[in-house]
């Protein structure tokens, strides 16, 4: 269930719901950072009454909490609490949050369920819904998870006030992303709002988005197939990232996506004849969000390290989401190395 926004609070109908027959004997835990913990969690618990005796956890911001130390530690809270198999385990902020306790939840007791409440623009339009789950490996991003879907995911946009303009920009980048490949109507319509220095977003678009993850997903849960369109711009975002992390000038995740566009665009002009504009009309709009990197030859070999490790390559080939044109995504394109190294040289 996607609890959407309507005209009546995602959260007092999220609290209706928990007052159900369906949770009569659930407890409730509820994860949290730092920053939902100040921000979000008392705004939460005054609208949801059945979550007003949670008990409430919280782990480091970020990336850093997506470890199987910090996992271990939530398992052992939760067994020390004496949580069992109808407990409920509720996800209170962004994408690492989501990730991480959908990660917890899948394996404590073989499995207990669990709500993802998103307080980002990216997590409400992408990391939130769809099931995957994931804990980082050694540096690299999501390589330990489970495909296990919340029960449910509750979006209430009032949540995205409490973010600065840069984790505006990073769930923006995801939004643009999500219309390039779905609604080209909508994508035109977010660029003319950007390209005019308009940041405002209204809750239809976040629902949009939210359906169109909503509908890949149920396609292809268990990411064989057509889900990988929702991958473009990852698989150089994913290198960019861990990349800007190990020089200690980190982008956020949906900033770097947003420059693995950039690469991916330049790739699909060349491969697949898409149209020179829509890449120089989305460089335009990226640069009005983010500083756009210049890589040295250098640099472009260290993020090659990182984007052979992706997920999704196979037969020893890096593979891609290329687009022939709005709306027309190409999955799993085998690209070879110079033509990476030529895209992310050509990204500014």
């Amino acid at each position: 269930m996607t609890i959407l926004p309507s005209h009546l609070s995602s959260l007092s109908r999220l609290s209706r719901t928990l007052a159900g027959k369906a949770y009569q004997n659930a407890r409730y835990f509820i994860l949290v950072d730092e920053n939902t913990y100040n921000h979000c969690l008392a705004r939460l618990v005054s609208k949801v009454v059945p979550l007003q005796e949670a008990e409430f956890m919280e782990v480091p911001i970020g990336e850093e909490c997506k470890d199987i130390a910090i996992a271990t530690q939530l398992w052992e809270t939760l067994l020390e609490s004496g949580a069992d198999r109808d407990s409920v385990l509720v996800n209170l902020g962004g994408g690492c949050v989501s990730d991480l306790g959908g990660f917890v939840a899948s394996g404590y007791k073989r499995g207990i369920r669990y709500i993802n409440i998103p307080t980002t623009l990216i997590g409400m339009i992408d990391a939130a819904i769809g099931g995957k789950t994931a804990l980082n490996l050694d540096g690299y991003k999501n390589q330990i998870g489970f495909f296990n879907a919340p029960d449910i995911v509750c979006i209430e946009p009032t949540f995205l006030d409490t973010l600065p303009d840069k984790e505006l920009f990073s769930g923006t980048f995801e939004m643009l992303k999500t219309f390039m490949i779905g609604d080209p109507e909508q994508y035109h319509h977010l660029c003319d709002m950007l390209l005019g220095g308009n940041l405002e977003i209204q809750p239809d678009m976040i629902a949009r988005c939210a359906e169109i993850k909503d509908a890949v997903v149920k396609k292809d849960p268990k990411d064989k197939g057509i889900r990988h369109i929702l991958n473009l711009g990852h698989t150089f975002g994913h290198g960019i990232e861990a990349h800007s992390h190990q020089i200690g000038n980190p982008f956020t995740h949906g900033e770097a996506v947003g420059v693995g566009m950039i690469c991916a665009l330049y790739l699909s002009v060349r491969k697949l004849g898409l149209p020179q504009a829509i890449l120089d009309n989305y460089r335009n709009v990226a640069s009005k969000m983010v500083e756009l990197p210049h890589y040295s030859l250098k640099e472009t070999e260290e993020i090659l390290t990182y984007m052979r490790q992706d997920k999704k390559n196979a037969d020893g080939e890096i593979r891609c989401v290329l687009l022939q044109e709005l709306g027309a995504p190409v999955i799993d394109l085998a690209v070879d190395e110079n033509e990476i190294r030529d895209a992310l040289l050509k990204i500014s």
